[in-house]
C-alpha cells in the first residue's frame, strides 16, 4: 500500500519526492491556494517511506517504482496524470512515462538524480556504501549534517528543519532500497523509451545535481531548461513562489517567462 497527501481540484499533478524526502517536504505546493484551484495534487510517500510498504526486492529498478506509482494511480481511480519528479523522483517518473505512455500528459524532472549505471562497477559500490554509512551513522547524523546541503547557503530556518524532518523520520529499509536503485539504474536507459513532453528544471545554486548537469541533460534531449533562481537542489523549497509559478505555466501551457 503507498500512501500519499493530496490537495486542490482539477487535472492531476503528482510530486514524486527525493531519496531523503517525503510527501511532507512538498507543503508549499499543496498549499499553494493558485495549484489548488488548478490542479489536484498528490505528493506520495515512496515505498519504504512514510507509511508505505517497502518493495518486496531488496534491490528494485526504477521500474519497480514506476509500477508501484501506476498501482497507486489504480486505487485512487487515476488515469491520466501530470507527474513532477524531484531528484531521485525524477528516475522514477521517467521510469513511469517509459512504462506507462498513456497515462502521462507531460512530465518535469526538477533537480534529477541520473543514476549511476553506466558507471564502473566501483563507483557504483561507492555510492551504495556511502548511503550505506549514513544509516549506520543514524538519521538524526544524517539530518545534522546534510539537510543545509540540500538548500542555498542563506536557506530559511524553516526550510532547514523541513528537510531535516524527513531525514529523521527515513525508514533505513526504504532508503537502502532507493539507494541500490540510484547506484545502479541510469536515467537514460527510460528516457530512451519516454515519448512523453517534458522540461527539465534546477536550481542555480544546488550542489547535489549541479545546474550544468541538468541543462547539459536537457540540451541532449532537445527540451526546454528553466533554471530555478536562489535556489539548491530542493528548488521546491528555497524558491517557491518561482517553482510554483512555473508550475502554473507549464499546467497552463503559458509562455515561459515568468519572474522570481
Amino acid at each position: 500500500m503507498i500512501f500519499w497527501q493530496q490537495s486542490g481540484n482539477g487535472e492531476v499533478l503528482v510530486l514524486l519526492h527525493g531519496i531523503s524526502s517525503g510527501s511532507a517536504c512538498w507543503h508549499k505546493q499543496l498549499h499553494d491556494v493558485a495549484l489548488q484551484q488548478q490542479c489536484r495534487m498528490l505528493a506520495w510517500d515512496a515505498p519504504g517511506y512514510g507509511d508505505s510498504k517497502p518493495l518486496p526486492t531488496p534491490q528494485p529498478n526504477a521500474g519497480d517504482y514506476a509500477d508501484a506509482l501506476a498501482r497507486m494511480l489504480d486505487a485512487a481511480e487515476i488515469q491520466r496524470i501530470s507527474l513532477l519528479g524531484h531528484s531521485l523522483g525524477a528516475l522514477m517518473a521517467v521510469a513511469f512515462a517509459a512504462r506507462y505512455p498513456q497515462r502521462v500528459q507531460r512530465l518535469v524532472l526538477a533537480d534529477p538524480a541520473q543514476g549511476y549505471g553506466s558507471q564502473p562497477a566501483e563507483k557504483r559500490q561507492s555510492i551504495l556504501s556511502q548511503r550505506q554509512q549514513q544509516m549506520v551513522l543514524g538519521t538524526e547524523q544524517m539530518a545534522a549534517t546534510r539537510a543545509v546541503k540540500l538548500l542555498r547557503p542563506d536557506a530559511d530556518e524553516r526550510d532547514i528543519v523541513t528537510v531535516a524532518s524527513s531525514m529523521r523520520n527515513l525508514k533505513p529499509g526504504g532508503f537502502l532500497q532507493a539507494a541500490a536503485m540510484l547506484a545502479e539504474d541510469d536515467i537514460r536507459r527510460w528516457l530512451a523509451d519516454c515519448q512523453t513532453p517534458l522540461e527539465v528544471w534546477c536550481g542555480q545554486l544546488d550542489v547535489i545535481t549541479p545546474a550544468v548537469q541538468a541543462e547539459a541533460l536537457a540540451t541532449t534531449l532537445g527540451c526546454r531548461f528553466v533554471p530555478i533562481p536562489h535556489a539548491g537542489h530542493a528548488s521546491y523549497l528555497d524558491n517557491a513562489a518561482f517553482f510554483n509559478q512555473q508550475l502554473l505555466r507549464w499546467l497552463t501551457g503559458a509562455e515561459y517567462g515568468s519572474k522570481d
